[in-house]
């Protein structure tokens, strides 16, 4: 926290636009300490505040809306390439596919507040096809709420936050080697997840042929939708003879399944 109040000192405008963009297009940066520190620098006066929220929110938006671009004509690849740093990638896209189908388009404008889901809701809206202005004026709403909340917070504790900041320069020693401490336990309880979920990362696969043969069979498998909510309509095309359940319910969903059959899913 000194090292990023004594940044936004400095360099100000500049730093904090560039730090909100890039936690915006995903980049791990705390966006969020950045907009307490200039919240501060504007109850000091050393920041103009008007000035800087209306470089946060272009910020935001900027970089929003290149994801909420990109999503739109990658879909769930660029979803899967933005969860690739989760310790289970399926997790995390569900995760922010579960919030919209929870919560709607509402989401948008709670994103930045929930980690995870911050980053995947812009390319997740772009991938359902989301109206362009209806986005913008969602997301517009987020931002706006996202940089009150933080910048509000600074600019109310400024006296805190120096008395922090002394308080850190004069125990700067032992609080690098906590950090660094924090650090190394951190990429531990990272490399235990990654362990964890390994053996969810390869999903077994069937071609197309194999189960058109399969289909011919006296004992038919059974074939299972779990598209999600965003790209299921009731009325478009199913493979013949599957039966559709709501992957956002599966522990109830799983008890009307047969136990005798072999069973194949198909997905986005």
């Amino acid at each position: 926290m000194p090292e990023i109040v004594s940044l936004v000192a400095r360099h100000g405008y500049a730093l904090i636009f560039a730090v909100v963009t890039a936690e915006a297009i995903g980049l791990p940066v705390p966006a969020a300490l950045a907009l307490i520190a200039g919240g501060a620098a504007v109850a000091s006066h050393t920041l103009n505040g008007p000035r800087l929220l209306i470089l946060v929110l272009s910020g935001m938006l900027l970089g929003d809306c290149l994801l909420f671009i990109l999503g739109r004509y990658m879909g769930w690849s660029l979803l899967g390439f933005l969860c690739r740093v989760s310790a289970n990638p399926e997790s995390c896209i569900l995760r922010s596919a579960e919030s919209f189908y929870k919560r709607g388009k509402i989401t948008l404008v709670i994103a930045k507040f929930i980690p995870g889901v911050n980053t995947m809701a812009p390319p997740l809206a772009g991938s359902m096809k989301m109206r362009p202005h209806q986005f913008l004026r969602l997301d517009l709403a987020g931002a706006l709420l996202y940089a009150l909340a933080y910048g509000g917070l600074g600019f109310l504790s400024r006296d805190f936050l120096a008395a922090m900041t002394r308080g850190f320069q004069a125990a700067s020693h032992v609080f690098g080697e906590v950090l660094l401490l924090a650090a190394i336990g951190y990429v531990i309880y990272r490399l235990a997840l990654y362990r964890k979920h390994s053996a969810y990362r390869v999903v077994p696969r069937v071609q197309v042929e194999e189960l058109a043969r399969r289909l011919q069979d006296q004992e038919k498998p059974l074939i299972v939708d779990v598209r999600s909510h965003g790209y299921y309509d009731a009325d478009a095309a199913r493979i013949k003879g599957s039966v559709r359940i709501e992957p956002n319910n599966l522990s109830e969903e799983l008890k009307n399944l047969p136990h005798d059959k072999d069973i194949y899913l198909y997905c986005t």
